[in-house]
């Protein structure tokens, strides 16, 4: 693929769009970038929700599409009118593992959620047959997770009636261009790509016996994946538009809208899920990283992913959703106020992954671990919130202790960083500065990406990471002690 910058002449400033899908809401963002500029104008969001059918859970990929249209259709008026002028450019990211099965470019069936029970359980069980799961690890570099897609394409017998396999931006992109590829950071979640060589493993997919051709050319953040067809660049009111290819995987992008500032900085992009890591230059595929359960994941510009999913906010967002209550910065406030000790529970236990009543499930892991449970809504809020705080910090132990680092500060991105009294739990359990913000870090590394290729910016990530420092926000929380003074 070219690259944009290779084709366009430098420009003070570009106007892009950004199609942003996360796993509870997505987003339609007008981004402005130049030298000294980055600003962000939401023009739509979303709700995204999945559906139950008799066979499964079910991404509703189909009104994603339909709501990113609209809101690509909103961004380009706004552009016509902007200091920046008319769309330089799209892109789109999302959140990571899940795929959608083409038949002679025809959707074969809607795409199953990760948290479907039945696809977790089975597919583990079959690729562990056919490779042990150390040999696996070894291989791919990826923590288990039972949703990773390598599990869930196992067990899905559609796969072989498929000519194309397309994980969620890439299906989309392929709605809006007709083109069918895969950018290479989402493809690194699928535990199919080879670490070393950032190649699909043809090997270990033989091996499994999945069909080599459903997986598609391999693109990188910056190349042009191609222009929008003419019905959707019709439908958007341009002439012509390009997609570009940036960091797909979302938690890609949030990285490269991390304002990290050296090797002491971890991030922590806390939305449904909390991604705990550090940016490396090559993967760790030690032992103790794989009982670790940390993962390598592709990065912007060659760089690598090394970090754990730990539970985030879906605690909340289920508990919330049980009790029908939508108050959540009352009960972070009230939360805020309880004094007495709460329960610290596992969110790392797997009976908290699937949608349902947190609550009960949080009393029953208190009652089989011999731990008084949380008696009102406030001390449950406040206990998940302790619980959360104290998985993050473990997990920045374990980052710091595998890749060999001395780990100072946090950066927390996303929507997590706007919940205060977590980011401070963060820093109170794990002893650390945490740096809260930008919220909408994964939409500012998905433009600052397509400005750069269209030459607007220039630079590695450091560069791009100060633009975000110069013209964010951010807050801060210093660790206090268990009596709430501040450390010295």
């Amino acid at each position: 693929m070219v690259e944009v910058r290779a084709q366009r002449a430098s420009r003070p400033s570009v106007s892009v769009a950004a199609v942003d899908l996360g796993a509870s809401s997505g987003r339609v963002m007008l981004g402005e970038v130049g030298p000294g500029r980055l600003h962000l104008e939401p023009v739509a969001r979303f709700a995204n929700t999945p559906v139950r059918t008799p066979d499964g859970l079910h991404w509703d990929v189909l009104g994603l599409y339909a709501a990113a249209l609209a809101g690509l259709r909103s961004a380009a008026r706004l552009a016509e009118t902007s200091a920046s002028g008319p769309l330089a450019s799209v892109a789109v990211d999302s959140w990571a593992v899940d795929y959608g099965l083409l038949r002679d470019g025809r959707l074969l069936g809607t795409p199953y959620h990760y948290r479907d029970e039945r696809r977790c359980t089975v597919g583990p069980e079959i690729v562990h047959a056919a490779v042990h799961a150390e040999d696996l690890q070894r291989r791919n570099g990826l923590q288990f997770l039972p949703f990773n897609t390598i599990y869930q394409i196992a067990a899905d017998p559609w796969v072989h009636d498929a000519d194309r396999l397309l994980l969620v931006p890439d299906l989309l992109g392929h709605w809006l261009t007709g083109r069918e590829v895969a950018e290479v950071t989402n493809a690194s979640t699928t535990g199919l790509l080879d670490p070393g060589t950032g190649r699909w493993d043809d090997e270990l997919i033989a091996m499994l016996g999945l069909p080599r051709t459903v997986f598609a050319d391999l693109v990188r953040p910056g190349d042009v994946v191609g222009d929008l067809s003419a019905d959707v660049a019709s439908d958007l009111g341009v002439d012509h538009l390009p997609l570009v290819a940036v960091g797909s995987h979302d938690t890609a992008s949030a990285v490269v809208g991390t304002p990290l500032a050296d090797d002491a900085s971890a991030y922590l992009s806390l939305g449904t899920w909390g991604l705990v890591g550090l940016e490396l230059d090559s993967a760790v595929l030690t032992g103790a990283a794989r009982a670790a359960n940390f993962t390598n994941e592709g990065g912007v510009d060659g760089t690598v992913r090394f970090l754990t999913n730990v539970m985030g906010t879906w605690l909340l967002s289920e508990t919330m959703r049980t009790w029908d209550r939508t108050d959540l910065t009352a009960l972070l406030a009230a939360a805020a106020d309880v004094d007495a000790d709460v329960p610290v529970f596992d969110v790392q236990d797997p009976r908290f992954v699937p949608p349902g009543d947190m609550p009960a499930r949080i009393a029953a892991w208190c009652a089989e671990h011999d731990v008084r449970p949380p008696a009102d809504a406030a001390t449950t809020v406040r206990s998940i919130v302790e619980s959360l705080a104290s998985a993050y910090a473990t997990a920045l132990d374990t980052a710091g202790t595998l890749a060999g680092r001395t780990v100072s500060t946090v950066h927390v991105v996303g929507g997590g960083a706007q919940n205060t009294l977590l980011c401070q739990a963060i820093a109170d359990r794990s002893g650390r500065e945490v740096v809260a913000g930008p919220v909408e870090a994964t939409a500012l590394g998905n433009v600052l990406v397509q400005a750069r290729a269209a030459g607007a910016v220039t630079g590695g990530l450091d560069d791009l990471r100060a633009l975000v420092g110069v013209t964010h926000d951010l807050r801060r929380f210093t660790p206090r002690d268990a009596r709430g003074r501040m450390h010295a």
